[in-house]
């Protein structure tokens, strides 16, 4: 009895210690089975945040919204893997991967060139109009612009007409932007369908080029030195110094703030050494009694930039208006330059300067990097005004100017008749022609997206 009833507490004891011992091997198994899963929850916690930090990353160049993302149940990683997978980053776009104005000139009779014919333009003023003005030679409206290792879209008429449907654009300058205003306002003539108006207004410093169908504008304002200068009139500048008040935009730049896009330049009014600043209010430009201070070109063009470039950022918002601002132009004065005779210019050159990197004397490198550096610096500010640095690519077109083939103003004197070199403009640019290349990367830049027009 007594050895059944020890036998008995043996066996409880036994039970005891198998149930403590599986317990706690239960316990173990319990405690590796949590620890498993909490290591493979915070793994895939950790694979998500990294796919969603690299979702946020990208959206400056997507504009996708990843506050979505960034909430999503964390056990929903595929999901949210699936969804980045799927997200399309836009290209950058040629103008941005693509240095356009680094390139040569290719002869390309059987290209798009000419873009219209001046006789065709009836819009088109006569100094421009070498053909009609008794040019024969026709190979300098032939020439291609192409970029070293791409290329830009050729103009495409209907395209930037759809484009530019309730838009005002506006150039800005001296006569070379007048030019390049021409060449768009040609190149736009026979696209726009219905009624188109030319019209003038403030004492003709404003040209209008209206299409009512379209609700296009396309208009040049007259400022040869961006504020006040003795050379406002736009029909009486002919002067042999040049004077500005300095910080005096704004009577101009009232007539500019309602654009879409803006187009400016200003170059060829300060290639003379001295420019005289006004002092005072009651200093009249061009009056008797003016009172001035003489100072260098380069330091009054510099302190003009600085002037238009406060007004821009005052005044512009770069969200609503694009701007640009056009690069100097060549001025083929000097045939000497291309290896021609003294005493000699462009009159009569039917072929460009093939010589990479040629650069004229008449262009000042010293300008160029005064308006490099006063769009970087706005640019630094958050307004970004786009460099058209057509400055290289005119240096080569030697051949592309009217010379004597151009409507007179003013008669030649006898001395000009028996000299036509001297009497030849070698500043501005046949159309169609040259501008007509700058007109097509100014729209390049404008509408970046658009595509390039069935040859």
């Amino acid at each position: 009895m007594v050895k059944k009833q020890s036998s008995m507490i043996w066996d409880m004891k036994t039970m005891l210690h198998c149930s403590i011992v599986m317990f706690f091997l239960g316990g173990l198994a319990t405690l590796s089975f949590y620890r498993n899963n909490n290591l493979e929850s915070l793994t895939s916690n950790v694979k998500i945040v990294t796919i969603t930090t690299t979702t946020i990353a990208t959206k400056s160049n997507t504009e996708t919204d990843t506050t979505t993302n960034t909430n999503t149940n964390t056990n929903q990683g595929t999901q949210v893997f699936d969804h980045q997978r799927k997200l399309k980053i836009a290209p950058p776009s040629l103008t941005e991967t693509c240095d356009l104005f680094s390139g040569r000139w290719v002869h390309d009779n059987k290209s798009h060139y000419p873009l219209y014919k001046d006789n065709e333009c009836p819009f088109l003023h006569g100094d421009l109009a070498c053909q009609t003005y008794g040019r024969k030679d026709s190979k300098y409206q032939q020439w291609r612009w192409q970029p070293h290792g791409c290329d830009f879209p050729r103009f495409n008429g209907k395209e930037v007409v759809e484009r530019l449907k309730g838009k005002r654009l506006l150039f800005v300058g001296d006569s070379v932007n007048r030019n390049q205003w021409d060449s768009m306002m040609c190149m736009l003539y026979s696209i726009i369908p219905g009624e188109k108006k030319l019209g003038t207004s403030l004492n003709s410093t404003l040209y209008t080029f209206r299409a009512n169908d379209y609700n296009i504008s396309v208009d040049y304002y007259w400022a040869p030195m961006l504020v006040e200068s003795n050379g406002d009139d736009p029909s009486n500048h002919r002067l042999d110094h040049r004077t500005i008040r300095v910080k005096s935009i704004e009577k101009h730049a009232m007539h500019w703030v309602d654009a879409d896009i803006l187009v400016f330049n200003t170059y060829l009014w300060w290639r003379l050494p001295i420019i005289k600043l006004l002092k005072g209010p009651g200093s009249l430009l061009g009056g008797p009694n003016q009172v001035y201070d003489e100072i260098d070109n380069v330091h009054a063009y510099k302190m003009v930039m600085e002037t238009w470039s406060e007004w821009v950022h005052s005044n512009i918002d770069p969200a609503k208006t694009k701007m640009f601002f056009m690069g100097l132009t060549a001025t083929h004065s000097n045939a000497k330059d291309w290896g021609g005779k003294k005493q000699e210019t462009c009159y009569k050159e039917k072929e460009p300067v093939m010589v990479d990197g040629f650069w004229e004397s008449g262009t000042d490198p010293k300008m160029l990097r005064v308006l490099e550096s006063s769009l970087s610096k706005l640019k630094a500010k958050g307004v970004d005004v786009k460099l058209m640095n057509i400055t290289q690519l005119t240096q080569y077109r030697k051949d592309a100017h009217p010379t004597v083939h151009r409507k007179l103003w003013r008669p030649l004197t006898d001395d000009k008749k028996n000299n036509p070199q001297r009497a030849s403009d070698c500043t501005h640019w046949c159309l169609p022609g040259v501008p007509d290349v700058w007109n097509e990367l100014l729209l390049a830049y404008i509408f970046p997206d658009i595509e390039t027009a069935s040859q």
